[in-house]
């Protein structure tokens, strides 16, 4: 791999305006099709096998003019005035609404009853000709246009229901560009030069724009979640810059050791590229393990996260090796005042002393930090979980509006309207049955009126509609739907959007443990194949625990409990979006990877060229450390900028992200890692000889090149004699220590040259 990716490397760097047409010409032809082939964003919010699902099928099959899409126009007159009073001007914005595209029927508030017992606030049902899924965001905008009769008459007019909050896109905030900016400057002081400096901002948003376009033809041919391009661009840009700033800084470390352009090219590639490789993969590995969930929505956000990081891993790959050999000696240029410095040595960087010292009492930091870690973990315990809904959604969006509307005229339970679906063809059950059903529904404490029941045309289809007098997220009302669900008979399923949010949360639930496990067993596998090492692997997982796990307490903290929440522009507390936690782990998960990656693939370089695990922890976070802060600092900043948006459910993943990737390049890896690394000894780098020999060799980072057999005789006897000092890469620590490996080597027949035996480190 490790010749591979530099192989790679060296080919685009020789034909650098081929590689970049090329790129032009992908990019060209991905935003071309995505323009004529690609597709809207919606959430898929279907569980598979769950009630609701059967309900919906039920619907679509037996009773399709039921099954449409609605939507709810809401009217609120000026405090202590009544509605009625400005009936002309509703009717002139009913009008308004049927004229609109896709709508079959609105209904009239005065004559339907739907007005409030204040007589203040009023709404009308508007029927939609499709599902809402298949609606796609016009139909809600230009709803939301059509209300303009009653807003110029001063009543407050506002447009909600499924088709409505299913559909409509989050507003671009452009709170990314700030965390851009956060990011160049970082860039140029961590460089000193403004060329470096813009070169990974350059590649990060080339590899989003087109990951973009690319999830815009995605959702050409599956539903991609509106959360899903979001999620994508936050997660794009920050691995985008990191992957970048890494191999940059490894090419110019290489030219400052002395090395001309090419070859300090080529060896940052088969170095860093590859980390850059495997970090990509495991952030990939960790999002498309959301298609385990079983979930559209959240099927569709890692997919979607996983092509935009694909093509951040291609450009760092390909497109940067080709920028670099055009600008050459230029990527020096606009170099800050006062920044041309010589390169220090290891043992002159704060990071090789605070190793040594961190190694001098490694108890003490573990413990230390892990007590900090867990208890910023604590909240996570008392975490409550729901399916974000229109009353979650940003106070100035039409939809929200429409949801406090109808709470404040109406009760809370009139935004979560359930639909009890009845099969009379195949169930057994007649209209009678349906008329005693509606009375059970009706008496239930937890329902406050049960519509009359509408039957199909042929008969065979009964709809009744049912109100509960608590609100969507309220865990009552979850409590009420199970009621109904194990009273109802054969036949008879519930749906609605409060049904299918609580089939959502449950179903989640209970796929988590799915979607961790995979995740944990894949990168578990994956580190133990780049680093020939359990315990290195081991050391990882459990390490990335405790950073996520530290993420979910300050996130619980903070939106949950309330705590410092008018700090981020929060209104409320709120509940923990339910598809939160399995987002957050898939992502942090792999960026976490990627931190880990770089620092013990330097680490390992080290080893291999000292033997002495002190020695190496301390050069392997000198040499990496500075470069890993810079680009946590970066990441950090890309992630707080989404917490400036008004969406809740982005600030909780922005916030969750910033936290813990500011944590685990902090107390994890500088602090946690070379703990650890100090109390295991040479025992982090234990693999059984039997695994050794199974496993693929996945060189990372200047891993030595194994010495090659020799023919049967003494020099077979001499290699197993240096074999057991530890002499050869076979992937394990030295057995005995220098003294004694020297003097295996010394009563040999035939002394060895240092370049037969040496560990040399690949470049």
């Amino acid at each position: 791999m490790n010749s591979w990716i530099r192989r790679l490397g060296t080919a685009s760097a020789r034909r650098p305006k081929r590689t970049i047409g090329a790129w032009a010409l992908l990019a060209a032809l991905v935003v071309v099709l995505s323009s004529a082939l690609g597709g809207a964003y919606l959430d898929d919010l279907t569980v598979r096998g769950s009630d609701s699902a059967a309900a919906t099928e039920l619907l679509e099959q037996g009773f399709p003019e039921a099954a449409v899409g609605s939507a709810v126009a809401v009217f609120a007159a000026p405090e202590g005035e009544l509605l009625t009073a400005y009936r002309d001007d509703v009717e002139a914005t009913l009008v308004q609404l049927r004229a609109v595209e896709r709508v079959t029927a609105v209904t009239e508030p005065f004559a339907s009853g739907a007005v409030s017992p204040d007589g203040r606030v009023g709404f009308a049902d508007i029927v939609m000709d499709a599902p809402s899924g298949e609606l796609g965001p016009e139909p809600a905008e230009a709803l939301a246009a059509a209300l303009a009769p009653a807003r110029d008459a001063g009543l407050t007019a506002e447009v909600g229901g499924e088709a409505v909050f299913l559909n409509t896109e989050p507003e671009p905030s452009g709170a990314e560009a700030v965390g851009v900016l956060v990011a160049l400057v970082v860039l140029v002081v961590a460089f000193g030069t403004v060329v470096a400096a813009l070169v990974p901002i350059a590649l990060a948003l080339v590899a989003v724009a087109a990951g973009l376009s690319g999830i815009t033809l995605l959702a050409g041919a599956m539903d991609v979640s509106t959360s899903g391009p979001v999620i994508a661009a936050m997660v794009g840009l920050g691995v985008g810059i990191d992957y970048a700033l890494f191999l940059v800084s490894r090419y110019r470390e290489n030219r400052i050791a002395g090395r001309d352009n090419a070859t300090a090219l080529s060896a940052a590639m088969g170095t860093s590229g590859t980390a850059v490789f495997f970090a990509g993969v495991t952030v990939v590995l960790a999002m498309a393990a959301l298609v385990l969930t079983g979930m559209g929505v959240l099927a569709s956000i890692g997919l979607a996260t996983s092509l935009v990081v694909l093509f951040a891993v291609a450009t760092a790959l390909t497109l940067l090796p080709a920028l670099l050999s055009l600008l050459g000696d230029r990527i020096d240029a606009g170099r800050m005042v006062g920044r041309r410095r010589p390169a220090r040595p290891a043992e002159a960087t704060v990071w090789w002393r605070l190793s040594h010292r961190i190694s001098a009492r490694p108890g003490r930091y573990v413990v230390v930090a892990a007590m900090l870690l867990l208890t910023l973990a604590a909240p996570a315990l008392s975490m409550e979980t729901g399916f974000p809904d229109a009353g979650d959604a940003p106070v100035g969006a039409t939809h929200r509006q429409a949801h406090d509307l109808l709470a404040e005229g109406f009760g809370p339970g009139m935004n979560a309207p359930l639909l009890v679906v009845a099969d009379l063809s195949g169930s057994g059950l007649g209209v009678d049955d349906v008329s005693l059903l509606a009375e059970r529904i009706g008496a239930d404490p937890g329902i406050g009126s049960v519509a009359e029941a509408r039957l199909s045309t042929d008969g065979d289809t009964a709809v009744l509609r049912a109100l509960p007098t608590t609100a969507p997220a309220d865990p009552a009302t979850a409590q009420t739907l199970e009621r109904i669900r194990s009273g109802a008979p054969d036949g008879v399923h519930v749906t609605g959007q409060a049904a299918l949010a609580i089939d959502l949360d449950t179903s989640l639930s209970s796929t988590l443990p799915l979607l961790l496990g995979s995740v944990l067993a894949a990168s578990f596998l994956l580190l133990v194949v780049v680093f020939r090492s359990i315990t290195v692997a081991l050391k990882a997982v459990v390490m990335n625990l405790l950073s996520i796990g530290a993420a979910y307490g300050v996130v619980v903290a903070v939106f949950q409990w309330g705590w410092l929440g008018g700090l981020i522009g929060l209104e409320s507390t709120y509940v923990i979006a339910s598809p939160l936690p399995a987002i957050l782990f898939a992502v942090l998960f792999g960026l976490s990877m990627d931190y880990e990656v770089f620092l013990v693939s330097r680490i390992r370089e080290a080893y291999d060229a000292t033997g002495d695990n002190v020695e190496a922890v301390a050069r392997g976070l000198a040499s990496s450390a500075r470069v890993i802060t810079c680009g946590a600092l970066i990441m950090t900043a890309v992630f707080l900028s989404f917490v400036a948006t008004p969406d809740p459910f982005v600030k909780m993943i922005g916030l969750g992200l910033a936290v813990a990737i500011a944590l685990d390049a902090t107390l994890v890896r500088m602090v946690l890692v070379p703990a650890t690394m100090a109390l295991l000894g040479n025992a982090n780098w234990w693999l059984p000889g039997w695994l050794d020999r199974l496993l693929p060799m996945a060189r990372v980072e200047g891993r030595s090149r194994p010495l090659p057999r020799p023919r049967e005789g003494a020099g077979a006897d001499r290699l197993s004699r240096l074999t057991s000092c530890g002499a050869t890469s076979g992937g394990g620590p030295p057995r005995r220590g220098p003294a004694r490996c020297q003097t295996i080597m010394s009563s040999c027949p035939r002394r060895p040259t240092s370049s037969s035996v040496a560990h040399t480190s690949t470049p």
